[in-house]
Formats: structure tokens, sequence, C-alpha cells
């Protein structure tokens, strides 16, 4: 009968150490919550210099394709400044692809051609990349959808300007660019000719 009535003392409520236990449960939540909070506006933080990482990334690769001379904002790109765009379009459409041209060798001047056929221009009729040289229209420098005529080792080179880098090189879209139609920026000193298509 006692036996029957006896309780482990681990087992008989008592007030004070289970409101205490709640306390200290309650205590360790309200922690991890305040934890969770900071983290949360630690990650707010991370997520707005994301943001503006992303924003300035933007800004700063806007300013590398500005033009030289141009005021801020001036952008060289497709569309601007009155080049041809579509020229600059139609040698695009086949960066990162082979040989369009079927010529095997020294085909720079060919792609040309053939963009500016493609797009109602009348080019050169010469696979020579100096054809470039003497057609057109005369520009002072660097503007889209200007055809850029290079010196290359061993003969030339020649392309269309999508843009100009921060450092005021031309990027050029041209064919026969290690093989392949390649877009990429050029050293500015060579080139020797930048001419408008007719």
């Amino acid at each position: 009968m006692i036996a029957a009535t006896a309780t482990p003392a681990s087992a008989r409520p008592h007030h004070g150490s289970g409101h205490h236990a709640h306390r200290s449960h309650g205590g360790h939540h309200t922690a991890r919550v305040h934890h969770h909070r900071r983290l949360v506006a630690r990650l707010s933080r991370w997520e707005r210099g994301v943001a503006r990482v992303r924003v300035e990334g933007v800004a700063d690769a806007q300013a590398s394709l500005m033009m030289p001379g141009t005021a801020s904002g001036g952008m060289a790109m497709s569309g601007g400044f009155g080049g041809d765009s579509s020229v600059v379009a139609a040698a695009r459409s086949y960066v990162g692809g082979g040989n369009p041209t079927g010529r095997r060798s020294l085909w720079c001047a060919r792609f040309m051609n053939m963009v500016l056929e493609r797009t109602g221009h009348r080019g050169t009729g010469s696979d020579m990349a100096r054809s470039f040289a003497s057609y057109g229209q005369r520009v002072s420098g660097p503007q889209v959808g200007a055809i850029a005529v290079m010196s290359r080792r061993g003969g030339g080179h020649v392309g269309v300007v999508s843009g100009v880098d921060a450092q005021g090189n031309p990027i050029v879209i041209s064919g026969n660019y290690g093989h392949r139609v390649r877009e990429a920026a050029v050293s500015r000193g060579r080139v020797y000719a930048y001419v408008m298509p007719n």
C-alpha cells in the first residue's frame, strides 16, 4: 500500500521546477528566434550588396562600351551612333560558328562581304581585307556598324565594330579569327581604317 502510493521524485509535479524548465525552454526558443532574425538581417544586407554589385556591374559594362570622346551615357552598342546595326546583328548571328563562307583560308573579307550582302549593302567583291580601306565612307574612329580594317602579320584582317572597350579598343566581329567567327576587342593600334558601309 505504501509502495503503491510512493512515486519517484522525478515524476512528482513540482511547480517550481516545471515552471523553470518551461522558462528555460522558452528562453532557448527566444534565443533561436533572435538568432534567426540576425541571420535574416545579415542575409538582407548581403542580398542588398549583391543587388548593388549587379547594378554597378551593369554600369561598368555599359561604361566599358562607351565611345571615346562622347559624354557619359553615349553608348557604343548595337544601334547607336547612326551606324548600321543590322550589319552588326547579321555578323553576330554567326559568332561561335565555323566558316560559313566556303573559302578554305583567308576568309575574313569573304565573311565581311557576305554579311554586307545579306543586309542589302554592296560589298567590295574582293577577298582581300585591305580592299575595305577604300570602301564606303571613312570615319575618324570606331562606331557601331563601321568596318575596321586591320593589319595582321602576313596580311590584313577586317570585321565590323560592335562596341568599344574601357581602353578605347574596338570590339570587332570578324571571320577567320582563330578559324571561327568571333567577337572580341582588338588593339586600336592595329586598325588603320574605319569605314561606314555604302
